[in-house]
């Protein structure tokens, strides 16, 4: 069986060359933390995830700090209930990259996302953007979903790929399945 191009693509981003990516993380740890790009740099990426190369589809790239979420400790006289630090986030990096990308283009709708890189500050994504009062995505039957009013602000409700693995909806076949609703919705029920 022959191979096509996306398959060799798919197998250079497995082991991307050292050399290159260091020279494009220092270009992109100088720009801004949101920025639009003219192509995807992972064209297969994009392709599976939803992307075509027509009006009202573009892509971001967004910028997040790595580390850990600790909210920083209080330094003034406060109660003792404040004081707590390993508070964690329940969002994974990628769901935030995308909230920015969102927030900076707030007539356009998160499709989807993918991990182009990281160095020892930043992890960098590639976010899918549509806008949905595009002609163009209105008459697309794979994205005209996207302009109807209940997909409005998917991924600040929870609705994207990232952020439902985030909320622990990614079914897999060696995980017990959530329940829902959780043990604690139930307490909170009453039951």
């Amino acid at each position: 069986m022959v191979n096509g191009l996306a398959y060799y693509l798919r197998q250079a981003w497995k082991k991307p060359d050292k050399e290159t990516l260091r020279k494009r993380m220092i270009e992109w740890r100088a720009g801004e933390a949101v920025v639009r790009v003219e192509n995807p740099l992972r064209v297969d990426r994009a392709h599976s995830l939803g992307y075509k190369a027509k009006k009202g589809v573009f892509v971001v790239r967004s910028r997040v700090i790595r580390g850990g979420h600790r909210r920083p400790r209080p330094n003034k006289a406060r109660i003792g209930r404040r004081m707590h630090t390993r508070l964690n986030l329940k969002m994974n990096y990628q769901q935030i990259a995308e909230q920015r990308a969102a927030a900076k283009y707030p007539n356009c709708e998160v499709l989807n996302s993918y991990w182009v890189g990281k160095d020892g500050m930043h992890y960098f994504y590639e976010v899918i953007m549509v806008d949905r009062t595009a002609p163009e995505i209105k008459s697309d039957r794979q994205l005209s979903f996207v302009s109807k009013p209940a997909n409005n602000a998917r991924i600040f409700r929870g609705l994207t790929s990232a952020a439902t693995k985030a909320r622990g909806l990614h079914n897999s076949p060696f995980k017990v399945p959530k329940v829902r609703p959780s043990l604690r919705a139930n307490n909170r029920q009453g039951n």
